[in-house]
This record gives structure tokens, sequence and C-alpha cells, in this order.
């Protein structure tokens, strides 16, 4: 069994590794700590599971999880993030994940949801199917933000937070007038005038 994680963080590495060698102790475990590194290291082997938050230095998770899905397919991919079930739950599966877990889910649950990874399924918690559900009915509405494409999203919660156009041009890899191109799109496509706005609603949403 060999498991990839990848996170920016080396407590949370560390504590998933020890979870995974307790759970499977003939398991080999490698650790990346930047998107760039994930993918790279995703291609040099042959890897039973990813394991992956979404918030690293460069790409964004969910580039990355739509570049490794372009070339290896079969490689099932569990999401851990901070962020709520309801913002990105939906839009990881969308995107070729196995699963989605909030980092602050107890260990139990998350081997629950390795497993049944490695049994070929896909681990939808209650809230994320709930979620998907509401997707398809025709009798609740979109919120603003879910209008938005994945890389809108990145820009917009970066934007909320009081990051520059030059800084999330920098976090993002891309120039600080796409980071303003993609401001004005957002701004048009929520109906706010402002980043002033834009936070407010990212409050009011938690999102930030």
């Amino acid at each position: 069994m060999r498991f990839l994680i990848a996170d920016d963080h080396a407590i949370v590495r560390k504590g998933l590794a020890g979870v995974l060698r307790e759970e499977f102790p003939s398991a080999e475990v490698m650790e990346v700590g930047d998107a760039e590194s994930l993918f790279k290291t995703t291609l040099k082997g042959e890897w039973d599971m990813i394991i992956s938050d979404l918030s690293m230095p460069g790409k964004s998770g969910l580039e990355i999880l739509y570049e490794i899905k372009q070339h290896h397919p079969d490689i099932p991919v569990l999401i851990l993030s901070i962020h709520p079930e309801e913002l990105y739950g939906t839009r990881v599966l969308r995107a070729g994940a196995s699963g989605y877990l909030n980092k602050d889910a107890p260990p139990a649950v998350l081997i629950k949801a390795i497993r049944w990874i490695l049994q070929g399924r896909k681990y939808i918690t209650p809230t994320i199917a709930e979620k998907l559900a509401d997707d398809v009915s025709f009798n609740k509405g979109k919120t603003s933000h879910e209008l938005l494409s994945n890389r809108e999203l990145d820009v917009m919660k970066l934007l909320a937070a009081g990051e520059s156009l030059i800084g999330i041009g920098e976090k993002l890899s891309i120039s600080p007038s796409t980071v303003s191109s993609f401001r004005s799109r957002i701004l048009k496509k929520m109906q706010l005038a402002s980043n002033a706005e834009l936070t407010r609603y990212c409050i009011e949403h938690g999102l930030i």
C-alpha cells in the first residue's frame, strides 16, 4: 500500500502519516508540501491513494486535482481541507476526487473514508449528499458564489482576505492584470461594487 500526502503544514503531514502507519503498518507513506511537488511526485510512481489539502503554495488544489486526473485517472484522491464541505465538497467531487473531509474530522472518520475509497467507492458525507441533492433541485436557487468558477472562487477569497493583486498573482501563479480581470468578473457575477462588499459577503457566508 502506497500513500502520498500533500499539505504545506509539516505538523499536519506528520499527523496524517502517523494515522496511516498505525492503521496500515506495512504501508509506504510519502509527504510533499506544495502543489508542484504533488504533481511531480504523482507522475514518478504508482500510488494507491493521494490525500491532499486544497490550499497550498502554487496552483490551487482543484487545478492540481484536474491535472492529476488527466494523467492518472485511476488514482483515488481524498481532499482534506479547513474549508466547509458545502463550499468545496461538490466542486472537488466533480473535479474527480473520491472524497472530501474537513480537517477537524476525527481519525476514525478519516480511516473510514480511506477504507471506503480503497474499495473503489466515493466517500460522500451527509452534508455533501444534501448539497448534491440541492444542486439538482429546481426548488432552491444557487447563492451568488456558487455561480463562480473554481479559479474565480480562489481569487474572491483572497481578495476578501485583503490580499493585493500582486500578492494574489504570486500565490496563484498568474499576472496582476489577470487577477484584475478576475476581480471585475467576480464583482459583476456577485452584483457587488467593491472589495469591502466582497469581504462582508464572504464573512456572512463563512467563506473566510
